[in-house]
């Protein structure tokens, strides 16, 4: 039995997160909500921003897109993401968001299963504009682990 009760978690009780473009908000997580099999987030993403490429070594994405224009890089291939569409990303399959056009676009995002711990769960194949870009892209399989925690996209 479930020790925790059902919680309803606003998106402004969240703060945002941004080291690695876009604005990603893990709403429902072991920490908010005491979830056990994964957890779920909204990334909100303006105009000509990004979502860095990244992999979950553990863990599935499914993303829907709620508003926006995005195209997903899934392993380099470009792919269009439109609102009221879904997409499962398979466990270590690099990807990237790009908003590519005019207005905020928005993606509930839930990955499970839970890594191992949340260092883990998220590994990095490329910097944000905040940090210096890296001369050549990561191959599949190598990367930055995380040290933030299991957010998603």
């Amino acid at each position: 039995m479930n020790k925790h009760r059902p919680r309803i978690v606003d998106l402004s009780e969240v703060e945002p997160n941004t080291r690695r473009g876009g604005d990603l908000r893990a709403l429902l997580t072991p920490a908010t909500v005491g979830s056990t099999s994964g957890f779920m987030g909204v990334a909100i993403v303006q105009p000509g921003d990004r979502i860095a490429e990244h992999y979950h070594p553990y863990s599935e994405e499914f993303v829907y897109a709620l508003c926006g224009q995005l195209e997903v890089d899934l392993d380099g291939e470009p792919h269009s993401l439109q609102p009221e569409q879904g997409l499962m990303i398979p466990a270590h399959m690099r990807h990237r968001f790009r908003n590519v056009g005019n207005v905020e676009a928005r993606i509930v995002f839930h990955l499970g299963p839970l890594a191992p711990s949340p260092p883990l769960g998220h590994v990095d194949t490329e910097e944000t504009d905040a940090a210096p870009v890296p001369t050549e892209a990561a191959p599949a399989g190598v990367g930055r682990v995380s040290a933030g925690p299991q957010v998603g996209s």
